[in-house]
């Protein structure tokens, strides 16, 4: 089985040709260093870590799972070692701040490492993707107290760090929850709850755990507007910096899940026995703005967790179908002296791996640009500039959410199919993939949660000025394709689809604000595939540009890639953009069945 679970020269041309990363090195004194010879050995080093390292032991991980015995959790054996040479490396952090132990590294150029480090091992990458994004928190809204204490410790990876959202009666409705937080005269509080689903919650790979809470001070308000946020570890840090006494932070069970059993899910009890120990983090009642700086990361990566299975998948059934003998070509059915052929060279497999090739494609350089846009909404020259940035990263989080990890479910299902009755079977990579990728579509908040933010927040922030200022990004790069004769055909065709999302989406906008808002709620998944249709069109288009006036000069080596890279778009324009135009008019129906039938006509 090949060990290439994603292409390189793809992602180089992410990086070097549609993004221009090295630019960002003249943006920010830590960027100084990230030029192209330094950003190349980040893509050469984070291939081999992933490879050599993380890849032998996903399998392992995924077989052996996690256990509790006697209130001590276990994780898969090779994680162990895994973990310390991760954080040898200094991996955990890599775009946070150096002063506290990260390496200052732009979050385009950290990409790379988000797509071969997932793709190899993403249950294993759950346990440093969560710990840098606690620390992001301390980072944010700590005290210098509270940075000083935990700061470097979870940057260099010595602790880890988690997030306790849910409760069992308070999933996606946060506000429900019931986590108590009671105030001490010295400042601190002592916290009472239940948290479930708790990824990462309980481990054997560090001493000491550190856990970002929500909970609900004694006579805040009710809902969300009541919710703070408090540091709770594992175990109490001494003033000198060592670890103090257990604070009553217990795991109560694991969870039996479909895929990601290298991780620990678990269900965790604070204050069971009246000491659990927090400090505020933030302010007061502002507990749920603070998260979702933490959430919106999550989002992001959570997408590189759905398409990093896509990638290697897509590139794990390409080498099978490459391999694979069965059959004669169609062209030679009837000859009886006709050899089998790899199954690459049937129709109907070819299809399918196009269907891989394109939304995998669409979907690197979708994902590489938010975090293009994030690195410019804090480094931008201007200020208008970074706010233009920031209104890119708000429309297409969602999209980068939501609509990525539907399709990478989706890619992981035809790298199945490609593999036939071999991809049904755990001697091979597919079920664990199509396994593990299944998560995506439902932590972070679900994706029909992110269709409502896409809807019912995204289109009318600001007043439309980014989902705008996104059209109009997108007829820069129509304007271009239309001057190149090889695409002015599909620039075309893209300029149509996208003018109609313009017209579906006021028409969705004003019905959510009408009485018959939740006909448009019903329908906010399917708006969210079509938006999602759209800017996949648009990345092609964009990349098939860059190509288009690359080709003719392009060396050999580079002729058939750029070349790849226009058929692309040619499939995608023409299979899968008249789907959406179809989508289009049914969401112009803005059909109400959903809402209206009664339940009682549902089955009993």
């Amino acid at each position: 089985m090949t060990q290439v679970i994603s292409d390189r020269r793809d992602i180089e041309f992410v990086i070097h040709e549609q993004l221009e990363a090295e630019t960002l090195s003249k943006l920010h004194d830590n960027f100084a260093d990230f030029n192209k010879k330094t950003i190349d050995l980040v893509i050469s080093e984070a291939k081999n870590f992933a490879v050599k390292e993380l890849l032998p032991a996903n399998k392992e991980g995924d077989e052996q799972g996690c256990t509790l015995e006697d209130g001590k959790v276990t994780t898969p054996d090779s994680f162990k070692r895994l973990y310390k040479i991760f954080n040898e490396g200094e991996w955990l952090a890599v775009t946070e701040d150096p002063e506290w132990g990260g390496q200052g590294m732009p979050r385009t150029i950290a990409s790379v490492g988000a797509e071969y480090f997932n793709g190899a091992n993403f249950p294993f990458m759950m346990y440093p993707g969560l710990t840098a994004g606690a620390g992001h928190l301390v980072d944010k809204f700590g005290t210098q107290e509270q940075k000083e204490t935990y700061l470097k410790n979870m940057y260099t990876g010595k602790w880890t760090g988690t997030m306790l959202l849910t409760e069992p009666d308070a999933g996606s409705d946060v506000g429900a929850l019931t986590t108590k937080a009671v105030r001490n005269d010295d400042g601190t509080f002592s916290i009472t709850g239940e948290k479930i689903f708790i990824s990462g919650g309980d481990h054997d790979l560090t001493k000491n755990i550190i856990h970002p809470v929500l909970a609900r001070i004694e006579g805040a308000p009710e809902g969300t507007k009541g919710i703070s946020l408090f540091l709770v570890p594992k175990y109490r840090v001494n003033s000198d910096g060592t670890l103090g006494e257990f604070n009553d932070v217990i795991c109560t069970g694991l969870e039996h899940k479909l895929g990601i059993h290298g991780n620990s899910t678990c269900s965790l009890s604070l204050g069971s026995k009246g000491h659990c120990i927090g400090t505020l983090l933030g302010e007061e009642n502002k507990g749920m703005k603070a998260m979702f700086l933490m959430m919106n990361e999550a989002r992001r990566l959570v997408g590189f967790q759905g398409f990093a299975c896509a990638t290697a998948a897509y590139m794990y059934a390409l080498d099978y179908a490459k391999n694979r003998i069965q059959g004669k070509n169609i062209l030679e059915f009837m000859n009886p002296e006709a050899k089998s052929v790899s199954i690459m060279q049937h129709p109907d497999v070819r299809r399918q791996l196009m269907m891989m090739k394109v939304n995998v494609e669409g979907m690197r350089s979708l994902l590489y640009f938010v975090q293009y846009c994030a690195d410019m909404a804090s480094y931008a020259p201007t200020q208008e500039e970074k706010d233009r940035y920031q209104g890119f990263v708000e429309v297409l989080t969602p999209i980068a959410k939501g609509y990525v990890t539907d399709r990478s479910f989706e890619i992981c299902s035809l790298g199945m199919q490609v593999y036939g009755g071999y991809g049904f079977i755990e001697e091979y990579p597919m079920a664990q993939l199509l396994r593990d990728c299944r998560i995506t579509l439902i932590y972070e908040g679900t994706n029909g949660i992110q269709a409502m933010d896409l809807l019912g927040r995204k289109l009318g922030l600001d007043k439309g000025k980014p989902i705008m200022d996104l059209f109009g990004e997108m007829q820069k790069t129509i304007a271009v394709a239309k001057d190149l004769p090889e695409l002015e055909k599909q620039a075309v065709k893209v300029e149509e689809a996208m003018n109609k999302l313009a017209e579906v989406a006021i028409h969705m906008g004003q019905t959510a604000m009408s009485e018959k808002v939740l006909n448009a709620f019903a329908n906010a998944h399917p708006f969210q595939d079509a938006t999602g249709d759209v800017t996949m069109a648009w990345m092609l288009l964009w990349r098939a540009t860059i190509a288009a006036q690359k080709l003719e000069k392009a060396k050999k080596k580079d002729k058939a890639f750029y070349g790849g890279i226009i058929k692309s778009l040619e499939f995608y324009v023409d299979t899968q953009l008249p789907i959406t135009m179809g989508r289009f008019k049914a969401l112009m129906n803005t059909c109400s069945v959903a809402v209206d039938i009664e339940d009682s006509m549902f089955p009993s």
